[in-house]
This record gives C-alpha cells, structure tokens and sequence, in this order.
C-alpha cells in the first residue's frame, strides 16, 4: 500500500492524531470515525462522526479508505468484523478479539511460550475465595474485559479483604447470588517486582519483525508516569524482553504494533503483564529520541513497506502532562528553560489537543532528550509541574 493511500483509523483520539500526522509526512491521506466532534484526529485530517458500533459509519470509513486500522483496542469486535469482509484490515478483528479480554490474551501468550503470572478463571465470591487460597496473597482481581489506568481492578492482601474486592471490582453484586450477573474476573497472582518495562514490537504483513529498545515505566495513581530509556536493567534482560516481545507478536501472527508490558523480577525473572495492539504511551519517547517513531513503524507495518531502524538516538525521558499540568507545561514550553539548559536537557512537547482538560486525563507529554536518564529525571523532578 504505497503513499497516496488511504488509511482509515477507528477512534479519533490522541494515538490517530500522531499516526496521522506521521504518516502524511510519508505522503498518506487520513481519514477517522469517531464519535467525539472535534476529536484529536479529526483535528489534523477528515472525520467521519458517529458512534463505533454504528455500521453505517463502518461502511463509509471503508468506502473511503484502502486500508484500515484501530488506535485503540476496545473497538466494537463486530464493526471490526464487517471491516474485514468490506475492506483490507491487516489486523484482522482476531487480535482484537483477543486482546479485549485478559484470559484469552493469557492463553495466547502462554501458547507463544512466554510466561505470565499465574492466574485464575473467577465467577463468584466462593470462586475467588477458592482462587486466592490456591495461588495466594496477595493478587490483583480483574476484570475480563475494560479497565484501563488502574480501572476494573483490586489489590487483595488480606484474606478479610476478598469480599470487598469482589464487589468493587463486580459491582451490584448481590451478597447471595454471587454467579447471577458476575462479569468475567480473573485473579493473578501479586508479582514482586523490581520495576515494569515494555516493549513495542511490530510485524508487517509480510512477517518481517523488529522491536524497539524497553522502556521502563513508573506509574503514579495507576497511570503511566515516566517512561525511562535506556530502561535501568541489564542489558541480557533488555534483549530477552526484545525477544520475548518478538516471539508473541510473532506467534499471534499479529500486523501492526503490540505493546508488550512486562514485570522484571529482582531475580530477573520476565512475566508479561498486558497485550495492546496499537502504538502505546510508553513508545511515544520514539517520536524524538528513535531513527523511526512508533507511528511511522505503525503506518509502515500496515502498508507492508519495509520496517524502519529502531536505533535509540538519545537516551530520553517520556514524561506525560494531565489535566492539572498543561497550562503550567505550555506556559513553560513557551519561556526561557533555565533548569533544561542547566542539565542539558531538551524537552520536546506534544499536546494532544482534546477539547477538554481534566484532572488525571493525559493531555499531552513531554519528550526529554538528554545525554543521560538521570538528568532527565532531575529536569522532571525540579519542576513544580508533577508536584499537584
């Protein structure tokens, strides 16, 4: 699929955005559905407005693209379906079909051979009961489906702590019917783990494969924070990442990106926490710091071009700005940076341009180009921004 295409996003928010924008830099028309007026995406290229699961709007996108992809996973698996027979959707809806519910996400990594944490299937209090006892506490009750940035989802450390999880995380539950209703949990076990890193991997239609270097990610309130590359690990650790990142996206015979979130152990152990198959917070230091973004790769994946260098140029520091930042973060992108020139840091800001700015949603981030991490960090912690 060569420049001049057509490339038909579902969902209009900030991950469209940046593909589009990467991508007509490559010579690609755009065009996005989604139901928000004034979407981010449909900002910067024409947008269809109207709801996902609305087939109509499915078969205009179609009509009008050559090739289709999704920014985010929790597409309507039937419009995704109807995509496939009426247009060319290299993804495919069976990756989405997957990746929208943590259990069959886990067989599919665990038939690629990789490991996760262990788990358990839960449909009721007595179920749970039952799981926790197996696996032991403490554990991380979740939902099947939805749930994102901490949403849908428990931390159980004590015993006396099960029924209270449950009905937080299966609300409405009534005390005795506790099967009648219940949406799909599962139960996994708590990883003790030295830090969180992952890994943005990309398959083209073709089968070539290549992956970007791990990020390491520090969360706060259950959202991504920082991103960190070099991530602080061993560089073995950071090739068995790549490589277990490689052998899923590979296995799942996925097209296109897949986020692969990782936990490393202090023995060094890798468990894969979550799939995404999309470009990713955590791979937007790339759009600065790689000789190729992970939007570029994306459109170049899809299209069946060649895959591009993943090469780290500069070590960076992804930092995102909420709601409660942005102002501060373009009145600071705006003014003499004494702190950056100081430590040598170059931040680089991308605004996301949703129409409403609210407490804990991301805006924007901050890419911070530095000669090391830690000056990156220092630039992040000497600024009041992050500090409300």
């Amino acid at each position: 699929m060569l420049p001049g295409a057509t490339i038909g996003v579902l969902g209009g928010g900030q991950l469209g955005r940046m593909m589009a924008l990467s991508g007509s830099a490559m010579g690609y028309r755009f065009v996005a559905l989604d139901p928000a007026k004034d979407a981010p995406c449909g900002q910067v290229t024409p947008q269809i407005t109207a709801a996902y699961n609305d087939r109509d709007a499915a078969r205009e996108l179609a009509q009008r693209a050559d090739v289709i992809t999704y920014e985010f996973e929790n597409v309507d698996a039937g419009v995704a379906a109807l995509l496939t027979e009426e247009s060319y959707v290299p993804q495919g809806s069976a990756l989405l079909y997957t990746t929208q519910h943590r259990l069959r996400e886990k067989a599919a990594i665990e038939a690629a051979g990789v490991p996760v944490a262990p788990y358990r299937k839960v449909g009721s209090l007595a179920e749970l009961e039952a799981a926790a006892a197996g696996l032991g506490l403490p554990c991380v009750l979740k939902t099947a489906t939805g749930g994102y940035d901490g949403k849908g989802q428990a931390v159980i450390r004590q015993p006396e702590e099960l029924e209270a999880a449950f009905r937080q995380v299966a609300p409405g539950t009534a005390a005795g019917a506790e099967s009648v209703n219940v949406p799909e949990l599962v139960l996994e076990k708590f990883i003790a783990f030295k830090c969180e890193i992952s890994v943005i991997a990309a398959r083209s239609a073709s089968g070539e494969v290549k992956s970007f270097p791990p990020a390491e990610n520090i969360h706060v309130d259950n959202i991504l924070h920082l991103s960190i590359v070099p991530a602080r690990v061993p560089e073995e650790i950071q090739r068995r990442a790549c490589e277990l990142a490689e052998q899923i996206v590979s296995g799942m015979d996925a097209v296109g990106l897949l986020a692969v979130e990782m936990f490393v152990t202090e023995d060094g152990e890798l468990f894969v926490n979550e799939l995404a198959p999309r470009p990713h917070n955590s791979g937007h230091y790339t759009m600065d710091a790689c000789v190729t973004s992970q939007f570029e790769q994306h459109v170049r994946a899809i299209c069946n071009l060649p895959l591009g260098d993943t090469t780290l140029l500069t070590p960076v520091v992804m930092v995102n700005v909420l709601g409660q930042h942005l102002e501060g973060a373009i009145q600071a992108a705006c003014s003499t940076d004494e702190e950056a020139n100081k430590l040598g840091v170059s931040p680089k800001l991308h605004i996301y341009g949703k129409t409403e700015s609210k407490t804990g949603r991301k805006m924007g981030h901050i890419n911070l180009l530095c000669k090391d991490t830690g000056d990156g960090l220092a630039w992040v912690e000497q600024t009041n921004l992050w500090r409300n």
